[in-house]
């Protein structure tokens, strides 16, 4: 820890760094970074809610930073992680150096199977599980001009950029692969070799950035690896005094992603098939036959919670979780010298079969806190899921102990308190006081806009409520209007694809401007041309609510199409609201309304990104503007001038639309 003697005023080291990156400095920063720093020197943990141009990156890192000790930063998406290694840490870092009188370093950490893999490189995945891929790939390099297939072109790329690439990580390799291809090239935790037993263990790209993250002063890493170190026994990051974790409000669906489970007729299948080579007779029929009980009862399966789980089923993945286990043991007694790449082969297949053992385990143990259930996909088939009612425990267990932890995001801050959020976290509501629980507090710390002045919050009270299909008429004419009116520049978020889809093809026959919907093109590129083209909107579903940063006149009207509550017949969620209901709480608020919310604030935050923007969030749900529910999701979205009046709204974005044109002009 820095000796707070000797160490530089806060003020000096923000005001430093923000020059550094050519930003200014905002009263919401400052609050910001003030917080941190009483937080991370307490010891005790804190919730902020920053809005959009607030600059809280150089507000959690300058505190982090002048503390001394390591810090680990968690982020959601791959862009805030570039931000952070590629410009705002180096500046930072040496803005603060002169003042500091040390140099803080930085490393960025992700998991295994982001890491390109020197054995799959140079000798292919094991023959039991690619097919002899890279048997074609190799007799395709002969050929006049190289491979001719889209993968045999990615492979031919990933192999020359194996002889290029400093760190190995996939997201620094541009334009990208497909996901077959890179899953030929790497490999996940469980099916490494480890660098002791590897022939390329030495220049191995994964080590490579542990070691680099051991000696860091900063670990950026992704909500994903924080959640594995926190839920499984062996840790992945290095250890540290301070978390701050960013995006923070994506983090209870990342912890319980990690804790599901899933088993599907492919992956049991797999798991046969690369066994069979390395066991006994006895044990590889002892699981394919166990494997055939599973796929036979999975082709009747119907979408929904198994509760209890029927006897069938039970049985059925009993015998799979025996036979898996046998397989287990037989791995480990046996080798065959006559399989090629034999600790690859072998390696590969403990994995998958290991997979396979602990979810019909954990099923068949059957914990009253997970929740089992079937699900059906058009495409890939039936599953069998198993995941946690709650993760509220787990993180309150695992993360906020023995290090000080800042959470922060643009929407903390749910129908006007933190408790909402703090609950999913596993905190006791801010202001009470429970033996052992975390100490923690919420802040504010605003925006540098002026909501009420740069935005209209639009509900359109007269439209039918919607119900299950995704064609209401009234809804399709009043975007069509909504649309014409702002010349365009709309960026439409719905609640599912049908309903993006069945949008975009009634308005294609009705407007001018041209539509692009999401799943046409690669969501960068749509993105980018939407950004490029005033006139032209951009329709889509859950990632366009979140990952959209499109300021200026291009995103001027923002539409969802209904208030976005989580699906009815969702097993995982319906369970939750039922666990709240029988504990005597309101299941339908603290589950589908949170949920709702937190959309919401997010979605409508794609308005404003910037302190010129002006326009409309358009909501064409009336259950926002007459549902006892409605204050409270209205609450959790900026503080917009609201409006029920139709007629204003066309006026408005009419007025808009007309401005941003003639400055287009101006500017031609």
């Amino acid at each position: 820890m820095g000796d707070d003697q000797t160490r530089p005023e806060l003020a000096e080291l923000l005001h430093a760094a923000v020059t550094a990156v050519g930003g200014v400095e905002r009263p919401g920063q400052v609050a910001m970074a003030e917080a941190v720093a009483a937080a991370v020197d307490d010891g005790t943990h804190l919730l902020v809610q920053a809005g959009t141009g607030t600059g809280k990156s150089l507000a959690y890192l300058v505190p982090a930073l002048a503390h001394g000790d390591r810090v680990v930063i968690a982020t959601a998406t791959l862009a805030l992680q570039r931000q952070l290694v590629e410009r705002d840490l180096p500046r930072t870092v040496d803005a603060l150096h002169p003042l500091l009188r040390r140099r803080p370093e930085y490393a960025m950490l992700k998991g295994r199977s982001n890491y390109l893999c020197l054995h799959r490189v140079h000798e292919g995945m094991p023959q039991e599980e690619d097919d002899g891929l890279f048997d074609q790939f190799e007799a395709a390099q002969s050929l006049p001009g190289g491979p001719t297939s889209k993968l045999g072109k990615d492979l031919l790329r990933l192999r020359d950029w194996a002889d290029e690439t400093g760190t190995g990580d996939r997201d620094e390799l541009s334009p990208g692969v497909s996901d077959r291809a890179w899953g030929q090239v790497t490999v996940s935790g469980r099916e490494c070799l480890g660098a002791s037993r590897c022939a390329y263990g030495q220049d191995c790209f994964a080590e490579a950035a542990r070691e680099r993250a051991k000696v860091a002063d900063v670990v950026v890493t992704n909500h994903a690896l924080l959640a594995i170190d926190a839920l499984e026994d062996a840790p992945v990051l290095p250890s540290h005094e301070v978390l701050i974790v960013d995006e923070a409000h994506e983090l209870v669906s990342r912890m319980t992603g990690v804790a599901t489970g899933e088993l599907t007729p492919g992956r049991v299948n797999r798991a046969v098939k690369l066994a069979a080579k390395l066991v006994n007779e006895k044990a590889a029929d002892q699981l394919e036959t166990a494997a055939e009980s599973f796929e036979r009862l999975m082709e009747l399966a119907l979408p929904g919670r198994l509760d209890p789980v029927p006897e069938e089923l039970g049985h059925v993945l009993m015998t799979l979780r025996d036979a898996c286990r046998t397989v287990i043991t037989a791995i480990g007694d046996t080798r065959d010298r006559s399989v090629q790449d034999e600790d690859a082969v072998r390696k590969l297949a403990q994995a998958s079969v290991e997979n396979v053992h602990e979810v019909a385990e954990r099923i068949t143990h059957g914990s009253e806190y997970d929740v089992v259930w079937y699900e059906r996909h058009d495409r890939f088939g039936a599953s069998l899921r198993v995941a946690p009612m709650s993760v509220s425990g787990l993180v309150r267990e695992r993360v906020f102990s023995d290090r000080s932890v800042t959470l922060t995001s643009a929407t903390l801050k749910l129908g006007g308190d933190f408790n909402g959020v703090g609950a999913s976290l596993g905190l006791s509501p801010e202001g009470t006081k429970e033996e052992d629980a975390p100490v923690w507090k919420g802040i504010d710390v605003g925006s540098p806009f002026d909501y009420r002045k740069q935005g209209i919050l639009y509900v359109a009270r007269h439209l039918s409520p919607p119900g299950r299909e995704p064609l209401r008429k009234d809804m399709i004419e009043e975007l069509t209007e909504l649309v014409e009116a702002a010349g365009g520049r709309t960026l439409g978020l719905f609640s599912s694809m049908r309903a993006a889809q069945t949008a975009a093809e009634e308005l294609r026959g009705r407007i001018d401007q041209p539509i692009l919907l999401q799943g046409e093109e690669t969501l960068g590129e749509l993105i980018s041309r939407f950004a490029e083209d005033e006139a032209t909107c951009l329709f889509g579903t859950l990632s366009l609510w979140q990952g959209v940063d499109v300021p200026g006149a291009s995103c001027q009207l923002v539409v969802m199409d209904r208030i976005p509550f989580p699906r009815p017949d969702d097993p995982l969620t319906s369970a939750r609201q039922k666990a709240v209901e029988e504990a005597g709480g309101n299941g339908f608020m603290a589950v589908a309304a949170t949920h709702a919310a937190l959309l919401m604030a997010q979605g409508s935050g794609r308005l404003v990104r910037a302190m010129g923007d002006r326009g409309v969030v358009a909501v064409l749900d009336p259950r926002l503007a007459n549902a006892r529910y409605g204050g409270y999701l209205r609450a959790s979205m900026p503080d917009f001038w609201y409006t029920t009046d139709r007629n204003q709204v066309r006026r408005s974005l009419a007025a808009i639309d007309a401005k941003a044109k003639a400055a287009a002009d101006e500017q031609a």
